[in-house]
């Protein structure tokens, strides 16, 4: 539903094309009526989800996400990408509507830019997610869905911030956004360590987001994943979800704990994130189809 059709606003009749757009008064508009409760009540209302997740170990910044992007029942696109770079050192996931993460990420890009001519360096990632987050703050309640992971690295090293559109600014080790994100924060919350090797870091990744694809409707395809380190971000990998998962389910299932500390009760090892799955693709193996990612952001 265009947004003509829900204000009732018809087009002059002319011969040729305006580049102008109406005047704010012949948007028919209800005197009285809150925007916002307007848009609510009129609005277009389409289901749509998505599993994104991002997580800190010694070795820099994970970002792994799926990529089918959805309209309702309809799968609009099954191979979107939804990390996005921003520049060399930053990246983020996107979760919400593909327009407005789009928009405020070319923003953002235009900020840091402008920012680094000004003062001669990049900002540190705190200071682009506050930078993110008070500018779309200022379109609270007015339908704007944007929730981001901004996953970088600057001097104080590797740095994970959340923020969502309503202005939430926050910093932490894990976050995972989408309706298929309580799915991956099972896997994350009982194999997730600081210490994680880059293999485990990675299988760990592909574990999470191939058991949300599996459980969550609005979430599948391929899993994407990221790897920002102190030399930069690099794009690793993509597999196709199905695959990763049912590999995963031919993996041995780990003893239960209460057993394993009968037979052997002065040695208990507790399950790490490399034992999620020894996935069979290499996370160097990139084909030609998926590996269309540009080395650098271009700059706006």
């Amino acid at each position: 539903m265009a947004l003509q059709d829900v204000c009732k606003w018809q087009a002059p009749e002319t011969w040729g094309p305006s580049t102008h757009l109406p005047q704010a008064g012949d948007w028919a508009i209800p005197q009285g009526c809150n925007l916002q409760t307007f848009l609510q009540m009129h609005g277009p209302r389409l289901a749509h989800g998505t599993t994104t997740l991002a997580f800190r170990f010694r070795h820099g910044v994970i970002a792994a996400a799926d990529t089918r992007s959805s309209c309702g029942s309809y799968v609009a696109c099954p191979s979107s990408c939804k990390v996005i770079p921003v520049h060399q050192h930053l990246l983020g996931t996107t979760s919400g509507t593909s327009a407005d993460c789009v928009t405020w990420y070319r923003v953002l890009q235009r900020e840091l830019r402008l920012r680094e001519l000004r003062e001669g360096q990049l900002p540190s990632v705190a200071s682009a997610a506050k930078l993110l987050s008070v500018m779309m703050s200022r379109y609270r309640g007015l339908d704007l869905c944007v929730a981001t992971a901004l996953c970088g690295w600057d001097r104080s090293g590797p740095a994970l911030f959340y923020v969502y559109s309503d202005g939430t600014h926050l910093q932490g080790d894990i976050f995972s956004v989408g309706s298929g994100s309580p799915y991956a924060y099972g896997v994350l919350d009982r194999n997730y360590h600081y210490d994680m090797t880059i293999q485990e870091a990675y299988a760990l990744a592909r574990c999470a987001v191939a058991h949300a694809t599996h459980r969550d409707a609005y979430s599948g395809g391929s899993v994407d994943l990221f790897h920002v380190r102190e030399s930069g971000w690099e794009y690793v990998s993509r597999n196709d979800a199905c695959v990763l998962y049912m590999e995963l389910q031919k993996l041995p299932e780990p003893e239960p704990e209460g057993k394993a500390s009968q037979a052997h009760p002065e040695s208990v090892i507790p399950h790490r994130a490399g034992e999620c799955g020894k996935l069979s693709s290499e996370p160097g193996e990139v084909s030609a189809e998926d590996s269309r990612m540009p080395a650098k952001t271009e700059t706006l």
